[in-house]
Parts: structure tokens; C-alpha cells; sequence
């Protein structure tokens, strides 16, 4: 999840112009989205609720038919729009929103708020 965040503090550098636009680095940060919203259902099996250093929310395993489908929803739109984003300053800008609200749609209801 740290990585998930470093590559979204690079990807929105470079929206607002504070880094340069790197496709490598788009595509970098696409590829662990992706691959995090692969393994994410598996990272929170049944019996894992107890104990770690995490923000998960006892709600995942509450609802965790929703939790799965909300990480295969965000692998959906990082699918969807990972060419465009690497493609262009541009269309990393158009692909960022997408990306955002479904990382959010997960985090909104799944991930405890910091103490």
C-alpha cells in the first residue's frame, strides 16, 4: 500500500506540473495498481482481522463480497485507463480522476481514518 501511495504523490507531481511527465514512471505506478488490486481480496482472508499494524476496517470482513468487488473495480479503471495515462501529460490528467475515485470508493468505506 506504501508504494501504491508513492506512485500516486509521483503521478500527481507531475499533473500539476511539479515533475516532469515520465511515461516509465506512469506506467510504473499503473503496473502496481494493477497488481495490488489483483492481490488485494487475498490479503485480507478470513481469521486476518485480528492483530497488524493497519488501517483496515473490521467491515472488510463483514462485507467482503463488496471489498472484493470494490479492489476489482479499481483494477478495472486502472486497466481501462492505463494507455491513455502513459500516453500523454494529458491523458494522465483525464485517467487520474478515474483512477482516484475508485482507490476511493475502497478506502471511503474500508479504511480506518488515522489516529
Amino acid at each position: 500500500m506504501k508504494q501504491n501511495n508513492e506512485h500516486a504523490k509521483t503521478v500527481v507531481a507531475m499533473m500539476k506540473g511539479q515533475r516532469p511527465f515520465d511515461a516509465k514512471a506512469v506506467d510504473a505506478a499503473f503496473a502496481q495498481w494493477a497488481d495490488t488490486a489483483q492481490k488485494l481480496p487475498s490479503l485480507f482472508p478470513e481469521g486476518s482481522q485480528r492483530g497488524g499494524d493497519n488501517r483496515a476496517s473490521p467491515k472488510i470482513w463483514l462485507n467482503k463480497k463488496d471489498f472484493d468487488a470494490k479492489a476489482a473495480a479499481f483494477g478495472k479503471v486502472v486497466a481501462e485507463n492505463r494507455s491513455k495515462a502513459v500516453g500523454s501529460l494529458d491523458g494522465l490528467r483525464a485517467a487520474i480522476p478515474a483512477v482516484g475515485k475508485a482507490c476511493d470508493n475502497c478506502h471511503d468505506e474500508y479504511r480506518l481514518a488515522r489516529h
